[in-house]
Order: structure tokens, then C-alpha cells, then sequence
């Protein structure tokens, strides 16, 4: 059976001022901060404030457009999420024709640690970019990333999570 993508999951949305975005779209359209997903928001400078008018299956995540942002430049884009059965094996069908995020071949190489879930970004051959998401963060970890060796890319260093955590 071929790949199927999963449920939306998010679209990255860039915005001047992340709290006064939050708060146009509370008071206009029902959304409310996530508050599972809150460590990006709060965890380091730069990181997605997810909000949701579903309580969290689908999201918005709203990006501060600035000068100084410390992340990788944002580009517009959806995310889907999928189970981890089929994450895994999506992984391990890499390379399989799918462009990466940068136009080269998506391979395996290309899973990024999230700290509270697994990414993978791609594009598809006119340029519009997704990323697919796996919330199943221990099992993926087992199953696929120690169990295959891989070598995951990061986006921030994993101890700025483990400190929110501990708050």
C-alpha cells in the first residue's frame, strides 16, 4: 500500500507580533494556546506559539517575523501528522523521488528531533513545502532512530528542553 499522508496538523503562519496575533484570533476565531505544545513558545527565543479552536488537533502556529530571529528562516508550509506506524515506514522508504526541504533527494538523514515530536520537511516538485509530524516521541526514538542508527538534525540544543521540563 502506498504512503498516505495523515491529519493536518499545522500551518506555520509568520506574524509581526506573536501576542497580539494570539490574541486576534482568540477573541475573533476561538483559538486558545496549546498548552502541550507550549515549550516552543516558551522554551527558547523564536519558537511557534501553537494556538487551536479544536483543542489542539489542528493548529496554527504562529511565527514572529523579525530581524533576529534565531531559527532557520521560515517559509510558509503545511504540516500533516501521522501515526508512527506509518511515519516509520515513511522514513524508511527514503530516498523514494520526494524533494527535501532544499530540492536535494528527502532521505532519512532528513528527521529532525523536535524534543516533543519527530519532523521530516519536504517539498513537492513546484516548491510548496509540508513537514510531516509524529507525536509517538519514545517509540519513534526506539524503533526507528536507535534502531535504524540515525542521526537526527535539531533545531535548538536539546538542553533547553530538558530545563523546561524541569521547571
Amino acid at each position: 500500500m502506498a504512503f498516505r499522508m495523515g491529519r493536518l496538523d499545522h500551518v506555520h503562519v509568520r506574524v509581526p507580533d506573536r501576542a497580539a496575533a494570539a490574541r486576534w484570533y482568540a477573541e475573533h476565531l476561538g483559538f486558545e494556546p496549546v498548552e502541550d505544545l507550549a515549550f516552543w513558545a516558551r522554551g527558547f527565543e523564536g519558537g511557534p506559539l501553537q494556538i487551536s479552536a479544536d483543542g489542539g488537533r489542528t493548529t496554527l502556529a504562529l511565527f514572529e517575523a523579525t530581524e533576529g530571529h534565531p531559527m532557520v528562516p521560515l517559509t510558509h508550509g503545511i504540516a500533516f501528522s501521522v501515526e508512527p506506524e506509518a511515519f516509520m515506514a515513511f522514513v524508511r522508504s527514503l530516498p523514494n523521488g520526494i524533494p527535501g526541504a532544499d530540492g536535494g533527494p528527502l532521505t532519512a538523514g532528513d528527521l529532525v528531533d523536535f524534543d516533543l515530536c519527530w519532523a521530516i520537511d519536504f517539498s513537492d516538485p513546484w516548491g510548496n513545502r509540508y513537514e510531516l509530524n509524529c507525536y509517538a516521541y519514545d517509540r519513534v526514538r526506539r524503533e526507528l532512530v536507535e534502531a535504524d542508527g540515525l542521526t537526527p538534525g535539531r533545531k535548538w540544543p536539546r538542553d533547553l528542553y530538558d530545563a523546561w521540563r524541569a521547571r
